[in-house]
């Protein structure tokens, strides 16, 4: 399902830094008509109105709070595009001590975020023609190491919802790409001790854009994930971008 984003209306979660800044950037480089900047706090997204004006409209939202999201639907009825950017990324083992708990918030946050931003929006892209809804997951979602483990849970399961919303969205004509970034330059991963290979965020702006007008269900945009992407990519078109219908039992 190809789909430009040029003169369309999008909401980005977690726009003010990071990916979502970067997303910012590359919507309305790349012809967005408003970008609905969505963030825990409005002050936060003042350096993108600074920069674009009136193209960018900061609104609240917080992933843990599921009537925030309520309400920046209520403000964004006309939206046409919507990334799923904002996550959490707390990163245990399954031996320590706080894996519950860090399981529990990702799982609140990167899964039953996305879970209740789709209740929310696609019936709002739906009447707005169908749309886009773009999930940022992660090669964590195909890869797990020891030390992510509980993210990679997060990220697995929010892979999964994905392929679901994939499925169900297209029914209504909305397209639904998947986001897979490897080592890319943010706060998050910085703080995590990954910033040394990373590359810049522009990589997932830029490559949404063209994923989306490609009609793609993966983006895999630097060249770690892209490594990743192309091992998987033979799996990808044979069982996930597939009718599992075709693998049942034949009777004879």
């Amino acid at each position: 399902m190809h789909y430009d984003i040029e003169g369309k209306i999008a909401l980005v979660t977690g726009a003010n830094r990071g990916i979502g800044k970067a997303i910012v950037d590359a919507f309305l480089h790349h012809g967005a008509a408003k970008i609905y900047a969505a963030v825990r706090n409005l002050d936060s997204a003042a350096h993108l109105v600074e920069r674009y004006g009136s193209k960018v409209v900061p609104i609240q939202l917080d992933l843990i709070r599921p009537e925030t999201i309520v309400a920046a639907a209520e403000t964004a009825k006309d939206v046409q595009v919507v990334v799923n950017n904002a996550g959490v990324f707390i990163a245990s083992t399954p031996m320590d001590d706080e894996a519950g708990n860090s399981l529990e918030l990702g799982m609140k946050i990167n899964v039953l975020g996305l879970i209740q931003m789709a209740q929310v929006f696609a019936p709002i892209l739906k009447i707005n023609g169908g749309g886009a809804l773009v999930q940022l997951n992660s090669i964590a979602s195909l890869k797990c190491s020891a030390n992510f483990a509980t993210h990679s849970a997060s990220k697995a399961a929010a892979y999964s919802i994905t392929q679901a919303l994939h499925e169900l969205l297209g029914r209504q004509g909305t397209a639904v790409l998947s986001v897979h970034p490897g080592l890319i330059a943010t706060d998050m991963s910085a703080a995590a001790g990954l910033g040394g290979a990373a590359e810049p965020a522009s990589l997932v702006g830029e490559g949404i854009v063209t994923a989306l007008k490609a009609g793609d269900f993966h983006l895999f945009p630097d060249s770690m994930a892209k490594r990743i992407g192309s091992a998987y990519q033979h799996f990808s078109e044979s069982i996930i971008e597939t009718d599992i219908s075709e693998y049942r039992p034949v009777k004879i």
